[in-house]
Order: structure tokens, then C-alpha cells, then sequence
């Protein structure tokens, strides 16, 4: 390797370990269970705050992506970004983990047609900005379900090239469907993801389903499950007793993004999701860190 391509390189990746080979440096990448490291603990559990919202829907609570990532990344694991935000908020995002979400989806405006999940990035675009980790939909049942599950594919094949796990966002039909997240749905899409090579899988708690419904899900799942928390629900019991009774289940981890930086106290409740997640804290115990 030249000292241009050296350079080149090492500044286009965060991912880069530098090894001391008698005498003179070499760069390897991260292997994919370091990446992953930098989500997981040595509880083999994480909290991870998505902030990829911004292409979604119009929300507020992120105007200041990277004042918000210096305010919550204490309680946080990692993050779920977009390509400019990860491009913008690099410094800030340095130390923690930093999954790439690969793909574009939506609410369908009125009258036009349910695109559902299209991708975008690649694992090129992944190493460039120093991501540990790519997020991409895989919806379940969608019109479009052929052309998504191939493009899950692409990225799970070029996240095995490349060392960069894969997070397949498992969900029936589409985004904001709760009368769809039955038990039966979630439990297979949730192994068609893991089938499909997920390294991780990130899903909602079902619509009625019990802490035992969800173990049997998490039994199936063959790699590690996180839940989701979807639209702010305005309920901090609610929210966390939701957050317990995942990991109750046997869940890793949680990914929830908008009941956090849309609460009314967002250090506050991030603390409070890592004190279940990190500590097995009781409800009652979490919701006291709130005030």
C-alpha cells in the first residue's frame, strides 16, 4: 500500500486498527465482532438511539442533531444516523457506535403510490464515514417485499465482505401498522431476518403479545433481537414497563428513538431505558430517575 493510498484511507474510516508489525504500521479493518463491540457490552446488551428520522417525517426534537448526540451519548450505546448526520456530527459521534441506516422509507403521502424501503448506501459508504454497523427495513408482506428482501441481501453480502454487521429492521407490512404487529407476524419476520443474515434484528414488542410470546420469538430468532419504540407514546410507565418486559424476554438490547429526544426530560429517560437495559432495574426504580 502506497502512502497516498495510506492516507487516503485512514482518513476516509474510523474502522482502521492500527497494528505495529516489526516496526512498521499496518491498517486492518475492524473484524465484524469488534464492530459490534461497540454497541454491545460485556453484558451482550445495548441501548442505541436512532436519530435517522429526519428523512422520514418532519420531527422536531432534532434541530441540533449533534448538541442532542453530546447531551444523551453518556446513557447511550450508539446511534442510528443517516449519511449527513454522520458526515456532520463526526466528532461528536467519535466513541461511540455508529450504525449507517443503507435505506429510504416513509409514510406514503396521499395518492401516491407505497414505495415501502428503497435503499441507498452501500457498505463503501458505510466505511467512509466510520460506521460500525448498517440499518436497513426489511418489511414483511409489503407489495414491494420481493425488491426489499433482495436489497437486505445485497447489504448482508456486502456487510460479510466487509466486516460491518447488518441490522435488519424486521417489521409486517410497514411502519406504523400495530394492528399487524400480531405475535405470529413479528415471530416471522423476525426469523426471516435472522434467515436471511441479520447479524441483529431489531423489531416491535407485538400488539398484545406477552413477556412469554416475545421470549418464544427471541428463542427463534437465532441472533440477537432489539425492540423498537416507535411513535412517542407520552406514557413513561408504559414506555419502560414495555422496555422490561422486552429484555425480560430475552431481548438484547433496545433501539428507541423518539420517547427519548422527544420527552420532555431526554437525559433523563435515556438513563432510565439504560438502567433496565445495563443494571436490570425494576420499572418503578427507572421511572424515579425521571423527573
Amino acid at each position: 500500500m502506497s502512502g497516498g493510498d495510506w492516507d487516503l484511507r485512514d482518513a476516509a474510516s474510523k474502522q482502521k486498527v492500527i497494528e505495529i508489525s516489526v516496526g512498521h504500521p499496518s491498517v486492518r479493518f475492524m473484524s465484524k465482532s469488534e464492530n459490534l463491540s461497540q454497541f454491545f457490552g460485556e453484558d451482550g446488551r445495548t441501548v442505541i438511539l436512532p436519530i435517522d428520522h429526519g428523512t422520514v417525517i418532519p420531527v422536531h426534537g432534532l434541530e441540533k442533531p449533534a448538541e442532542l448526540i453530546g447531551r444523551l451519548r453518556e446513557s447511550v450505546d450508539g446511534f442510528v444516523v443517516n449519511l449527513g448526520v454522520a458526515i456532520a456530527c463526526k466528532d461528536v459521534l467519535a466513541g461511540k457506535g455508529i450504525c449507517l441506516r443503507t435505506d429510504g422509507y416513509k409514510p406514503t403521502y396521499p395518492g401516491n403510490a407505497d414505495m415501502g424501503s428503497y435503499r441507498l448506501f452501500t457498505a463503501d459508504d458505510a466505511e467512509r464515514v466510520g460506521a460500525h454497523a448498517m440499518m436497513n427495513m426489511c418489511y414483511l408482506h409489503h407489495p414491494r417485499e420481493a425488491d426489499n428482501f433482495r436489497e437486505c441481501a445485497a447489504v448482508i453480502s456486502e456487510g460479510i465482505e466487509s466486516d460491518i454487521p447488518v441490522i435488519l429492521e424486521a417489521l409486517p407490512f410497514g411502519i406504523g401498522r400495530p394492528d399487524d404487529y400480531t405475535v405470529e407476524n413479528v415471530g416471522f419476520a423476525v426469523r426471516f431476518a435472522a434467515e436471511l443474515g441479520a447479524d441483529v434484528v431489531k423489531t416491535t414488542f407485538p400488539t398484545n403479545g406477552t413477556v412469554d410470546d416475545f421470549k418464544a420469538i427471541v428463542e427463534a430468532a437465532l441472533v440477537p433481537v432489539i425492540v423498537l419504540g416507535g411513535a412517542a407514546m407520552g406514557d413513561d410507565l408504559a414506555l419502560l414497563a414495555m422496555v422490561k418486559n422486552a429484555m425480560d424476554a430475552g431481548a438484547s438490547g433496545v433501539a428507541i428513538g423518539r420517547n427519548v429526544w422527544q420527552h420532555a426530560a431526554p437525559s433523563a429517560m435515556a438513563a432510565a431505558m439504560n438502567a433496565i437495559v445495563h443494571e436490570d432495574a425494576s420499572v418503578e426504580s427507572a421511572l424515579k430517575l425521571i423527573p
